[in-house]
């Protein structure tokens, strides 16, 4: 029962964290479709990542036992699950090859990088920190190895991930 409390305590403290806006929905939604198109890729949005294996305290983060970026994206699909035994993974355990992270309002810089480092630790091999109020994107190819990216540049390059984002498609709609 106290593990149920702790789990329903820790799932709204992430809902009111992550609270979307206009513009936390408009960049999440045209990355995910951009990355879409691609099919180099497969892209899950608000998928729960498996954590169980570090101490997320580490990184002074409050979940316990799971990540879930805005967007993951893979390479090769993380396994479907065993339909003779469940119908669904409610946490998997393979880890994106780029986690994506949209600053919302009620976010702090902060947090999301130590997010960011902890999902390095799990294996994660690029991570990507937007944020639309500037209309920026950092992009990480190691815990603390970046590069900035703004509406000044005409794409946002991952070389980790062989991607070259047209820069003002994320910040604008149609």
């Amino acid at each position: 029962m106290n593990e149920f409390r702790d789990f329903e305590e820790e799932l709204l403290n992430n809902e009111v964290a992550k609270m979307g806006s206009l513009n936390h929905s408009l960049a999440a939604g045209q990355i995910t479709g951009l990355l879409f198109n691609d099919d180099r890729f497969t892209v899950m949005p608000e998928l729960s990542l498996d954590a169980s294996n570090i101490d997320l305290k580490r990184f002074n983060i409050k979940a316990k036992e799971e990540l879930v970026p805005d967007i993951s994206v893979y390479t090769e699909p993380p396994p479907l699950p065993d339909k003779e035994v469940e119908d669904d993974i409610l946490r998997v355990s393979q880890m994106p090859d780029l986690a994506i992270e949209v600053l919302s309002p009620r976010q702090a810089v902060g947090e999301l990088v130590r997010k960011i480092k902890a999902l390095f630790a799990l294996g994660v091999k690029s991570c990507w920190l937007v944020i639309p109020p500037n209309e920026s994107i950092t992009i990480y190819s190691k815990p603390n190895v970046f590069k900035l990216f703004s509406t000044d540049d005409t794409e946002a390059i991952d070389d980790i991930m062989d991607i070259r984002l047209p820069i003002q498609k994320v910040f604008r709609m149609r």
